[in-house]
């Protein structure tokens, strides 16, 4: 846990990139995948990253999470350098099959992630529980991750990222490998988690809809190397309606912009 003695500022940006550059391979495979990515998330925001395919989204992701040291730039974390995952704040992975462990109960995962907390045994069991009451997996605590749907096993991941009291969640595409239905619901499950337990949330997606209906800002990356070329505010009303929403007309003019802005990229 980062501190420093200094009073917090609810107000300072919990997350600020500064020049950012990224690059993967060696040699003469060496491939550039960042480029200057600039940007900042505020407490309690709820941010959404689009560009085209294949353009280094989750690579921006994985650097944010001090997984990939960059070659140059800085990300700063609560004002603080970033250089290696720091305390405070989780990663949710589009493949829970693999981010699950499944020899574990689903309890035993949520409570795997909490085993830095310094909390008593009885207290990082009840936070657990309340976790996953909190993602509606009451009732399935004693279940193997293999035992649930595709669905409920991302829950699972979800309830795991809120047990370790992270301030701000990494959203790696986490709902692309569900059905449609089940998509929907989990869409309004992290916003209304998000604003229920004050998370800064900031969500790589493919899915231009999802983005727009998620966000309070997007950030559109453009092609590799990838920079931000655009960020986007969506003053659409909360809490949000996936009928009244999607057919406000604010809704589908920002839907129409970031389609054509990632078109543009792909005639480029």
């Amino acid at each position: 846990m980062f501190d420093d003695g200094k009073r917090p500022d609810v107000m300072a940006d919990i997350l600020t990139v500064t020049g950012l550059e990224k690059s993967l391979g060696k040699g003469s495979e060496r491939l550039k995948i960042l480029s200057g990515i600039e940007f900042t998330a505020k407490p309690g925001e709820f941010l959404t990253i689009v560009g085209p395919s294949g353009c280094g989204k989750t690579t921006l992701l994985m650097s944010l999470a001090g997984l990939y040291e960059p070659d140059s730039g800085q990300v700063l974390f609560q004002g603080h350098h970033v250089s290696g995952p720091p305390e405070g704040l989780s990663v949710v992975f589009q493949d829970y099959s693999r981010s699950l462990l499944p020899w574990k109960r689903n309890l035993q995962n949520v409570l795997f992630a909490m085993r830095r907390l310094d909390m008593s045994k009885a207290e990082k069991e009840a936070l657990a529980r309340e976790m996953l009451e909190a993602v509606g997996l009451i009732g399935f605590e004693d279940r193997y991750p293999w035992e649930l749907s595709g669905g409920m096993q991302q829950r699972v991941a979800i309830a795991r990222a809120l047990a370790t009291r992270s301030k701000l969640l990494l959203l790696d595409e986490p709902l692309a490998a569900v059905d449609a239905q089940t998509r929907a619901d989990m869409q309004d499950l992290l916003l209304r988690l998000a604003k229920q337990f004050n998370k800064t949330c900031m969500l790589v997606t493919h899915d231009v809809e999802e983005a727009v209906y998620m966000a309070d800002r997007i950030v559109v990356l453009s092609n590799r190397p990838t920079r931000v070329v655009e960020e986007i505010e969506v003053p659409l009303a909360k809490p949000r309606d996936h009928l009244a929403t999607r057919e406000d007309p604010e809704f589908l003019r920002i839907r129409h912009e970031v389609i054509e802005r990632i078109r543009s990229f792909k005639q480029s």
